[in-house]
């Protein structure tokens, strides 16, 4: 896939690290809509990747309420976004009797009911308007090596960035006759401004990922593959666990659309 076929993309969580990285590396004649929750970031993240020619639009919206998400969603249909990019992210490092009740819920709406929620909404107009245009959309979704076993001390965020590779996995089976990509990708520990807790902090650790070489890596996956994991250490880590899936979720989308034919 050639990155310069998307006209424009909405990026979610682009006030910073992998957000940022994606709308960096995506090419100068993409238009960007860069959304997050902290305006003065955006602006600056803006300003950074503003280039001639080039419409760079920004919105403040915070993805656990309703509200800004419907404002968000209505913005990018207005905008004609062709790319989706579901990468903003939320987790608490620690027991889950002991995280704020309220951290373990954002974790929830920020990584599964938004991500499903701006996918479902957006993803129509996008795959009409690559059908007049006879172009392909597309949809990432950012997840996480986390996503393939569970994570005790984060065990919320580990089970909604499964959620998020399945969601993936078989979104891209269901669009397999669509003129549209998808892919889940899957960082390991990346130098980001993710907040975890004052307990963890994933940019400390040692050999934490550059954001914008993942961001990069799943430009570059996307149309090639429906899982990918960044880092080569990750990759030789999962390879084997990765391999089976894409044959599995293949397979089982083989048998669903047999009982869907037969159920009509």
């Amino acid at each position: 896939m050639d990155m310069r076929s998307y006209a424009r993309a909405l990026i979610t969580g682009a006030s910073g690290g992998i957000g940022r990285g994606f709308a960096e590396r995506l090419p100068g004649a993409t238009d960007l809509l860069l959304t997050g929750r902290n305006a003065e970031r955006l602006e600056a993240v803006a300003a950074r990747v503003a280039k001639p020619g080039r419409l760079v639009k920004t919105i403040e919206a915070d993805l656990t309420r309703d509200a800004d998400r419907d404002r968000l969603i209505e913005a990018a249909e207005a905008f004609g976004i062709d790319l989706l990019i579901n990468n903003a992210g939320a987790g608490r490092f620690g027991r889950l009797l002991d995280n704020p009740p309220e951290a373990e819920r954002a974790a929830v709406l920020v990584n599964v009911v938004s991500v499903v929620d701006l996918t479902r909404r957006l993803l129509p107009g996008m795959l009409q308007r690559a059908r007049t245009a006879r172009r392909r959309a597309g949809v990432i979704v950012v997840a996480s090596t986390a996503a393939f076993t569970p994570v005790p001390f984060l065990a919320t965020y580990a089970a909604t960035k499964a959620f998020d590779l399945q969601f993936a996995e078989a979104l891209a089976e269901e669009l397999h006759d669509e003129p549209a990509d998808v892919l889940a990708l899957c960082p390991g520990v990346t130098r980001t401004r993710f907040d975890a807790g004052p307990m963890f902090t994933p940019g400390n650790v040692p050999g934490a990922a550059d954001p914008g070489d993942v961001a990069a890596q799943g430009l570059a996956a996307l149309g090639r593959q429906t899982v990918y994991v960044a880092g080569l250490l990750n990759q030789a880590t999962l390879g084997p666990v990765v391999l089976p899936r894409r044959l599995i979720s293949s397979a089982v989308g083989m048998a669903m659309r047999l009982v869907a034919g037969r159920s009509c």
